[in-house]
């Protein structure tokens, strides 16, 4: 039985898009081959959408090539047209080199800058930063007809679209882009560029300059863009991107998102963003089918992509802080790691030395809305539903007091199963 290739690897997962001639492609990468995908850095942390492309390398660095990770400093500039309605806001070269050193970091995590095939961090500012406006339009611009720029379809649909159009910033992109691919051919023997699908006119684009200018020959691999199942971007919340930077979008944040993927698109995202093998895969597919209500797919799914991007304690962290919510017992947790837990619960504020002299829990109760009486709440008490911390109390006349913090100033109360209440401590008498 023959090994199993890249290609293999990437088919049973669903990965391939679209790509040049298989049989050149599948032949080339029998030997280890430099590989590249770019990365836009319009923020200084990687977001879920970066995901997608940093696993593809990722995975062709396992089988033996050599990743090559672009980091768009010159074209992040412009902003790639590809996809979008409208003219990206252009930022200015601080703000992009901020965003540069942090994408750096975070791509650590995913690839191997110093095993056997070592990963490679470009900027292609470093090469196009030198660049004379007229030096680029002699050298590279006379290679690069225009009626293949404007067919491309992420430069028609601009161009066929709303009266905003397509400015010659833009434009220039997929000529910028295209030489990126030529660089990296000329100066580290690349030979193939891999991105989403909507990156296919420009990765043609590179492979038909590489050929006018030099008479290389070059190829391109995309892969299906992350997408649900109903068309929207994965990785977009109510509040904004799902980011890997812990301190953007925390850790239980993290792991609450993908826990919460919905049945007709957690068996991609297994596929796609994960490392889970075949066996594993499949034996989830039927729990899928057969014991949805479990959502044994989106635990394994969120708990695999939590410890790998945040490590096994930024995991156990994130499972604590979500068994809270099913009565797990509430400790060694945060102030903003509760606030999380429970952004949309009643919050009541109660000074230091108030805790300090003890609350009443019938008055702690009534005082947050849990109780619409005290009475109600000594009733709630005796029958067996209240809870400090998700403890259960038995007697109605306990007093609550500092001992009862579950983090620096917070004391959860909860009424029956679901109903909770805060209590936030301030400063002051």
């Amino acid at each position: 039985m023959s090994k199993a290739t890249i290609l293999d690897e990437l088919a049973w997962r669903g990965l391939i898009h679209q790509s040049t001639a298989e049989d050149s492609l599948r032949h080339l990468l029998a030997t280890p081959q430099p590989v590249y995908a770019g990365f836009d850095p319009t923020a200084a942390s990687l977001h879920c959408g970066s995901l997608l492309p940093l696993m593809m390398l990722r995975r062709f660095q396992q089988f033996g090539h050599r990743p090559i990770a672009l980091v768009g400093g010159a074209t992040g500039m412009i902003g790639d047209p590809s996809g979008k309605s409208q003219e990206r806001v252009l930022l200015s070269p601080d703000v992009l080199a901020n965003n540069v050193e942090g994408m750096r970091t975070q791509m650590a995590r995913f690839l191997d800058f110093d095993g056997p095939a070592p990963a490679t961090l470009v900027n292609n500012l470093d090469w196009m930063g030198s660049w004379s406006y007229v030096d680029f339009l002699r050298d590279v611009g006379k290679n690069f007809p225009i009626n293949v720029m404007l067919a491309k379809d992420s430069v028609r649909s601009r161009l066929e679209g709303d009266e905003s159009g397509l400015s010659y910033t833009e434009f220039s992109y997929m000529l910028l882009q295209a030489y990126d691919f030529v660089h990296l051919h000329q100066q580290h023997g690349c030979t193939l560029q891999v991105g989403g699908s909507d990156q296919w006119g420009n990765i043609t684009a590179g492979i038909d300059l590489a050929r006018r200018m030099g008479g290389a020959h070059l190829h391109g691999l995309t892969c299906p863009l992350l997408l649900t199942s109903d068309g929207r971007k994965m990785g977009k919340t109510e509040s904004g991107a799902v980011w890997l930077d812990a301190n953007l979008t925390s850790p239980y944040a993290f792991y609450q998102y993908w826990v919460n993927v919905t049945d007709s698109d957690v068996l991609m995202c297994l596929r796609f963003l994960t490392e889970i093998d075949r066996d594993e895969y499949q034996s989830l597919e039927v729990a899928v089918a057969e014991e949805p209500h479990k959502r044994t797919a989106q635990k394994r799914l969120a708990s695999w992509l939590t410890e790998f991007i945040h490590g096994p304690e930024g995991l156990l962290v994130a499972q604590r802080a979500s068994a809270v919510l099913f009565g797990g017992e509430i400790s060694d947790l945060s102030d903003q790691q509760l606030v999380e837990i429970f952004p949309d619960v009643p919050s009541t504020e109660v000074t230091r030395q108030q805790l300090e002299e003890g609350i009443g829990l019938c008055d702690g109760f009534f005082m947050t809305g849990l109780a619409q009486s005290k009475s109600q709440a000594r009733r709630t008490v005796e029958g067996g539903g209240a809870y400090i911390n998700n403890q259960r109390v038995e007697s109605a006349d306990y007093v609550v007091n500092a001992n009862d913090l579950a983090s620096e100033t917070v004391i959860v109360l909860r009424s029956g199963k679901k109903k909770f209440a805060l209590l936030r401590v301030i400063p002051g008498d």
